[in-house]
């Protein structure tokens, strides 16, 4: 029941080129996003429609999307942008709300020291326009999602489980499934009393909660004791890195889906880099797209983790250096990613 997210529909190219001759020197979408910004057909918006908390710590925000918006897989994440003090930051988010929905919904917990997570939860008005990207990710069910399946989860890595969940449930078609999720305290728990309906409404979906302020973290020997016949499941797994890690090293086959980078293993040596024009300086240890956000610059970004290629930029001058590795790198013309590299001395990445 899984389908494959499908393009939107777009105005006539004829229309489009009339309008614009006769608008000349703007564009006919100058003048249709001052009536509606989600009109763009250059730039992908949505605009805030709904808020909702779900703990002290999370909140999900329903976000009308623009025309241009394509649609999405259960599980895969979505690039939300917005304006924080007059500067343009990125972060991704999982989709919690299910397949063809009409508005998209993601669930945000907040992070110490979270700009965006931060902005998100406690004050995002209500009508805010934001910037989208279109859904990607490979953290997804198969178009027929026969079972049996276990999701392990913990903490907000319950969001994107909890998209193929409610996509399930609105196709009225749940397989055998086993959620076993992990959070602080029943307080913290993202989605509980919604996870606790689906459970009652379809006999084949078991929930298994655990509170680590209570019982300690979940580990794969607990969750093998909460399912025994977890050999015989396809497992799918989101969380914080320590439990992707231990259930990855104890069981085969595992689809994990991480939100946290990997380990910096070098501080790089920083340096002056040109971006865009204008120039920026970069700590020892800092990536070069967070010293570009915190300069000010509009920076293109997706995962953060080096996975997705969302923030690659052309490097002109000079090198970089892995902050996964230490290894200085790059030539002129080259695609750095910038969310996992550092400046190696001086140099210059042209932006968008």
């Amino acid at each position: 029941m899984f389908r494959s997210a499908v393009a939107a529909p777009t105005l006539p190219r004829r229309l489009l080129s009339a309008a614009g001759a006769l608008t000349t020197p703007l564009l006919p979408e100058d003048f249709l996003t001052l009536f509606d910004p989600l009109w763009s057909t250059s730039t992908l918006r949505g605009r805030v429609v709904a808020r909702r908390r779900e703990t002290g710590r999370a909140v999900s925000v329903t976000i009308e999307p623009g025309r241009g918006w394509a649609g999405h897989r259960a599980g895969q994440y979505v690039g939300v942008g917005i304006d924080v003090d007059g500067v343009r930051y990125r972060r991704s988010y999982s989709l919690t709300s299910p397949e063809d929905a009409d508005h998209l919904t993601i669930t945000v917990q907040e992070v110490p020291d979270g700009v965006v997570s931060t902005r998100l939860v406690r004050d995002l008005p209500i009508g805010t326009i934001v910037e989208l990207e279109q859904a990607t990710g490979d953290f997804t069910l198969p178009a027929e999602a026969s079972g049996p399946l276990l999701f392990v989860t913990a903490g907000s890595g319950i969001t994107p489980v909890m998209g193929m969940l409610r996509s399930l449930d609105r196709a009225g078609d749940m397989p055998d499934v086993v959620l076993v999720h992990s959070a602080r305290s029943p307080e913290d728990t993202i989605f509980g009393a919604e996870l606790a309906a689906l459970a009652a409404r379809h006999p084949s979906l078991r929930v298994v909660l655990r509170h680590s302020g209570v019982t300690g973290r979940l580990d794969p020997g607990t969750v093998d004791a909460a399912v025994p016949d977890r050999a015989a499941r396809t497992v799918y797994a989101c969380g914080p890195a320590g439990l992707l890690d231990a259930v990855e090293e104890a069981w085969d086959g595992v689809r994990a889906e991480r939100f946290t980078p990997p380990a910096r293993a070098a501080e790089g040596t920083g340096g002056t880099v040109d971006l865009g024009g204008a120039d920026v300086e970069v700590e020892p240890g800092q990536s070069l797209l967070e010293a570009g956000e915190a300069a000010g610059r509009l920076m293109p970004s997706g995962c953060r983790m080096g996975i997705c290629f969302g923030c690659v930029l052309p490097l002109r001058e000079g090198r970089v250096r892995d902050l996964r590795t230490g290894e200085a790198h790059g030539e002129p013309g080259d695609l750095v990613q910038t969310c996992i590299n550092s400046a190696c001395g001086p140099a210059r990445i042209d932006l968008p």
